[in-house]
């Protein structure tokens, strides 16, 4: 018995926030731009930042006490869900929304620091530091922050304030969690086992924990801002982090026709890989997965390149090999590096420029600082 044919999957919302602002319009003007983003240079100096642009969180979460319960992570994300529900029409559509499945990539919640540094001053006068740890995280550690670093709250969080209530799912796994968001997304809409899918994630940049852990891995930009595939003159590069939140609305494109939707974009499979890395293995995997995604000749690459130097280099080897004269966009000059949500920013905005006549079919590729690579392929309706 022959498969039935998979179902074309579209683009019908997008929601973004960053550095940049927020909306398609905003993204696609600094995407023209070429102008440098917004950066912190003097909060976390040495280390560089792209901040989040200001945002009215009332216009997309409207109680207080909504607002007041998330980490700055889950406003975010709650908010670009918001925006994308919006750009889809489907934000006052209760039916639409409850027969709605979510996908969210995300990473861990924030840290109480004022817990931390009393707990690390208080063990260097203990004679019994790990009893003393015990007593500390039973006695200083609130029930509800330890709830807030959930990773799937901000999936319950974007189901309370906008009454998406079909089954979600939260991915973890740094970058490629992003990827994998989008390819089951879009493969659970090609196959026909949903009509709708909502994908993203969000994060927040702006927390000296985050800083701390990458750059115990040697992983941070440690001088001015530089353009991403400019950080390789004096050593390994590093990444900028980047607070930024970006949600696509999906549908079958049947599905979007029926209820008079506007496609944005078709979104195609996602190729994604997670080789050993070696010298070679990251552009030998771009090289692969490009062609699996049947890309050939894209008005424009939109590279999630985190800025090492090692990486990136072999990233344009990859791309240089696939597509040879490919027009390369890091997005991380736009927005900088936002993890889990490089991934959905990339097709997000490719979504966006196809939509805008600007492009006819964009690939975005991901390669992660430590693990996973990813490519994705937008065209034109």
């Amino acid at each position: 018995m022959s498969r039935p044919q998979a179902r074309d999957v579209v683009v019908t919302g997008i929601g973004l926030v960053s550095c940049a602002g927020e909306g398609i319009e905003t993204h696609l003007n600094a995407f023209a731009s070429h102008a440098p983003p917004r950066t912190d240079a003097e909060t976390f100096a040495p280390y560089p930042v792209h901040p989040v642009a200001p945002v009215s969180l009332d216009a997309q979460i409207p109680k207080k006490s909504d607002q007041r319960q998330m980490e700055a992570w889950q406003r975010l994300g709650v908010y670009a869900a918001g925006l994308a529900l919006d750009s889809a029409g489907v934000k006052e559509d209760a039916g639409f929304k409850s027969a709605l499945p979510l996908v969210v990539a995300a990473g861990g919640g924030e840290r109480d620091y004022a817990v931390d540094g009393a707990i690390l001053t208080g063990l260097r006068g203990t004679n019994d530091p790990g009893a003393f740890l015990n007593e500390r995280l039973l006695n200083d550690l609130r029930p509800t922050l330890f709830l807030a670093q959930l990773s799937n709250l901000l999936a319950g969080n974007i189901s309370i304030v906008h009454g998406v209530t079909g089954a979600s799912r939260t991915f973890m796994g740094e970058e490629s969690s992003g990827v994998d968001a989008l390819r089951i997304g879009h493969a659970r809409i090609a196959s026909g086992q949903v009509d709708t899918m909502m994908v993203g994630g969000s994060y927040n940049a702006e927390r000296p924990d985050v800083m701390v852990v990458h750059e115990m891995g040697g992983y941070l930009l440690k001088t001015a801002y530089r353009p991403v595939f400019e950080r390789g003159a004096e050593g390994t590069g590093g990444f900028v982090l980047g607070s930024a939140a970006a949600f696509l609305v999906l549908e079958a494109a049947e599905h979007a026709a029926a209820r008079g939707a506007r496609a944005l974009a078709r979104l195609m499979p996602v190729a994604n890989d997670r080789v050993a890395r070696t010298p070679g293995s990251v552009s030998a995997s771009l090289t692969r997965l490009i062609g699996e995604a049947g890309i050939e000749r894209p008005d424009v690459v939109l590279s999630g390149a985190t800025g090492l130097a090692d990486l990136a280099a072999e990233e344009i080897a990859g791309l240089d090999a696939a597509l040879p004269g490919a027009r390369i966009r890091a997005t991380g000059d736009m927005i900088g590096h936002p993890m889990e949500v490089a991934a959905p920013f990339g097709a997000a905005l490719a979504a966006a420029l196809c939509a805008a006549g600007s492009a006819a079919e964009v690939a975005v590729t991901s390669v992660g600082h430590r693990r996973g690579e990813g490519v994705i392929r937008v065209v034109r309706i």
